[in-house]
């Protein structure tokens, strides 16, 4: 069955031309948090969610949108900040890395208030889960509201997996595929690990994708990690 024809009752969004975004409950708010701009309450806003969860990808939507800055968290200094210009919109990538400069990102959260700069930052976790030594930048972000993607459920697992599938041109059983996403970890990478498992060993053996195939698959990859 391809991609069309099973649709899991998931809405799409169509990303800078590229691959749709796919939005379940998990990234429901992370999505509304987008939609709503400009309309933001709080000039900065926190996206946080694990890797490959799809931060980056609503990050591009955003930017797209608002016309807004790319910057990575250790590109941040005290002098790039002192020229930006009011207004200006800016994302900042991996704001829990180790190599940025506390003083800076303090700066510009101040300045977002000071110059109404809507600035977009994504983080792994939480800022109680940094390592912050200046109080006042944890202070700050206190303050910055969060907005999480979650774990990805059942239904966005089935959808990713079945995407996968469809890029390789491959059709899959709905009931093959529902049992491939009940035996998987929850997270996206492992969904696209499983699928590349089972396409390796379909093509290897000449075998139709089916249950015994998918279990023999996920038993090969489980013995190399």
């Amino acid at each position: 069955m391809t991609l069309t024809q099973l649709t899991l009752d998931l809405p799409h969004r169509a990303a800078l031309g590229a691959e749709d975004f796919l939005v379940s409950d998990c990234n429901i708010a992370a999505v509304k948090l987008v939609d709503s701009w400009p309309k933001w309450q709080e000039p900065a806003r926190l996206l946080i969610g694990p890797p490959s969860s799809g931060k980056t990808h609503l990050a591009r939507v955003w930017q797209a949108r608002s016309g807004a800055r790319l910057l990575d968290a250790k590109m941040l200094d005290t002098k790039f900040i002192d020229d930006v210009r009011e207004g200006t919109p800016l994302v900042v990538e991996d704001a829990d890395s180790s190599a940025y400069d506390e003083r800076a990102l303090f700066h510009l959260l101040n300045l977002a208030r000071e110059k109404q700069l809507f600035v977009l930052l994504s983080a792994r976790g939480a800022p109680s889960r940094w390592s912050i030594s200046l109080p006042d930048l944890a202070s700050r972000l206190k303050a910055v509201p969060i907005v999480e993607i979650g774990a990805p459920d059942d239904a966005l697992l089935r959808m990713v997996m079945l995407k996968h599938f469809a890029d390789r041109q491959l059709d899959v059983d709905p009931k093959v595929l529902e049992f491939l996403a009940l035996h998987v970890d929850r997270s996206l990478q492992a969904a696209a690990a499983a699928v590349e498992a089972v396409d390796r060993l379909a093509l290897g053996t000449g075998r139709k994708i089916n249950r015994q195939l998918v279990v023999e698959a996920l038993a090969g990859r489980a013995a190399t990690d």
